[in-house]
């Protein structure tokens, strides 16, 4: 079997977690928004998870927003991880530094999994769920948020467009994103039951694109490409691309809005006592009928 492509730097992405990480509540708001996300979601499901794991914990955002929910209770043990374990510094509580494409944990011995915008940097993401739905117990879940989409997308524009015309040609400056389509095909691959995916879009506005690129190191989210261009961007082909970010993404009142996909991925470790899709053809009343309108057969024109 063919090994998956390293699209990603992991040893560059861990450096860059570790420099992150003294300043990363100054820009961890999407962190903080996918966990409180993540709580509420949870709060819905009136059921127990003994025990608990946080992949790709950061700064503990997801740890402090159980931590004011209904929710606590009913997850009384909860072990953070992360790939950096400057992150995971300075805080009480079960803490571990784990890869999130290599987990530690047996079979079986996890009641929950959730992970917040970490994911996104594993190389094999396929493997990754596996993984996650080994280590879980029947009926156990995984709650997942992951950027996506068209997460960055006018910085990716501009910055290619500013390159290729100043120098010539445009490295990859900014990290490809799978979208929500192919993000629940994912659970169903890795064997996850009741499989679910949505989108979160954040529009967020800047007073200059540089401020955006400055959360964007802040979050240690910086590109971590493998094929990367290493040549660093120079003054002129920054300089140009915030000029075309301004031209194209300001608002009225001059500032520039930088779009974010979060997209949430819910799947649950298979289990005999869960509810299955029905037989195709198994419905006792036509669609039809129940909305009151005339079936229209494929292919005729409704008159």
């Amino acid at each position: 079997m063919n090994a998956p492509p390293r699209l990603f730097d992991r040893p560059l992405h861990r450096r860059r977690l570790d420099r992150a990480a003294a300043g990363f509540g100054a820009a961890g708001f999407l962190k903080a928004r996918a966990a409180q996300d993540a709580v509420e979601r949870l709060e819905a499901i009136m059921r127990e998870f003994p025990v608990a794991v946080d992949l790709g914990a950061r700064d503990g955002a997801f740890a402090a927003a159980l931590a004011a929910s209904d929710a606590r209770p009913r997850v009384p043990f909860l072990i953070e991880t992360d790939l950096s374990a400057a992150m995971l510094a300075g805080r009480p509580g079960p803490r571990v530094q784990v890869d999130e494409e290599a987990l530690p944990f047996a079979d079986e011995s996890l009641d929950l999994v959730v992970s917040t915008l970490a994911l996104h940097w594993v190389n094999d993401l396929p493997g990754a769920l596996i993984q996650i739905r080994r280590a879980l117990r029947p009926d156990g879940l995984f709650l997942g948020a992951m950027l996506g989409g068209a997460t960055l997308t006018e910085l990716r524009q501009v910055l290619t467009e500013a390159e290729a015309e100043i120098t010539g040609g445009a490295g990859l400056r900014v990290s490809p994103f799978a979208d929500t389509f192919d993000a629940a095909g994912l659970l169903q691959r890795a064997g996850f039951a009741l499989p679910v995916a949505d989108i979160d879009r954040v529009r967020v506005r800047y007073s200059h694109p540089l401020k955006l690129i400055a959360d964007v190191r802040a979050m240690g989210e910086a590109n971590a490409l493998t094929d990367r261009a290493r040549r660093p961007l120079s003054r002129a082909v920054l300089a140009r691309a915030c000029e075309l970010y301004a031209a194209r993404f300001a608002e009225p009142d001059g500032r520039v809005v930088a779009t974010f996909d979060i997209i949430t991925l819910t799947g649950w470790a298979p289990h005999p006592d869960q509810q299955k899709p029905l037989r195709p053809g198994s419905a006792k009343m036509r669609l039809a009928d129940a909305l009151g309108t005339v079936e229209q057969p494929a292919g005729d024109r409704a008159g």
